[in-house]
């Protein structure tokens, strides 16, 4: 038996004129594209913020600022369900955008699209990229006040000692 490995992850939801920012992007999954929040891992030394403004940039070209918490969510995919992923979701908005940004390989471009559009694509990469545009059209939202995120440096550390 495989162990259970826990993901930590982030997304961030972008709306702009009715439309929600999303990626069409490979899985290793499925044999076609799906459709997912700009979204990805969060990595080694970096807070959870500063993952979702990069995988933003990494994944769409588009830069962010992250506004509010949108929720936090699990997922286990039925093939894997030796996995749990625990995704940050975001609200943010766009401040600028390089069109002729390189984007993660396996990334086949951004796309707009309405939640109605998305869900009649049947296409959403996991059922956490419906669920985020319902909660950010319902009006959640929680102030980014919410997080602390413990930034370790020599000084704390030698305090915490």
């Amino acid at each position: 038996m495989t162990a259970w490995t826990a993901h930590v992850t982030v997304a961030t939801v972008i709306e702009k004129d009715g439309k929600f920012l999303f990626v069409e992007e490979h899985t290793e999954t499925v044999t076609h594209t799906v459709f997912n929040q700009p979204a990805g891992h969060v990595e080694c030394g970096e807070t959870i913020i500063e993952a979702a403004i990069r995988e933003t940039m990494e994944e769409t070209g588009h830069t962010v600022e992250v506004t509010h918490l949108l929720g936090m969510y699990t997922y286990t995919p039925p093939m894997f369900p030796d996995r749990t992923y625990f995704r940050f979701c975001f609200l943010a908005k766009s401040i600028d955008y390089d069109p002729n940004a390189a984007l993660d390989t396996d990334i086949v471009g951004a796309v707009w699209m309405t939640l109605d559009e998305l869900k009649e694509s049947a296409r959403a990469r996991s059922p956490l990229v419906i669920k985020a545009v319902q909660d950010a059209l319902s009006g959640q939202k929680y102030p980014l006040s919410l997080i602390y995120e413990h930034q370790n440096s020599p000084l704390i550390s030698n305090l915490d000692a």
